[in-house]
């Protein structure tokens, strides 16, 4: 019994994340606001979440740079939220039941 090609490359991202932590990067969260390409009255909204090092957040940096060369919906604003500690993943179960047709 061996280990799959998958939970090799799982484990690979959980030791990156985690050397990425211990190197001051946290979990970072941006809401950005943009302009509908079509509607450019109308604002929609992105959820963006990576590991990032802030005050510069250069992954966001990077990302809101190719949002700006290649998509076409205009950036309106953008609020970043960070998790300042390094801790283990909390997962809690919520009372839902969502139906897909």
């Amino acid at each position: 019994m061996g280990i799959s090609a998958s939970s090799l490359s799982q484990h690979g991202q959980n030791v990156t994340s985690l050397s990425r932590q211990l190197r001051d990067y946290r979990l970072t969260t941006a809401e950005i606001l943009y302009h509908m390409p079509d509607h450019p009255g109308l604002l929609q909204t992105y959820i963006w979440q990576e590991l990032d090092l802030a005050p510069r957040f250069p992954v966001l940096r990077r990302f809101l740079d190719f949002w700006g060369r290649e998509l076409d919906g205009k950036l309106h604003s953008v609020r970043v939220a960070q998790l300042d500690i390094v801790s283990p993943g909390k997962m809690r179960h919520i009372d839902a039941l969502l139906t897909l047709q």
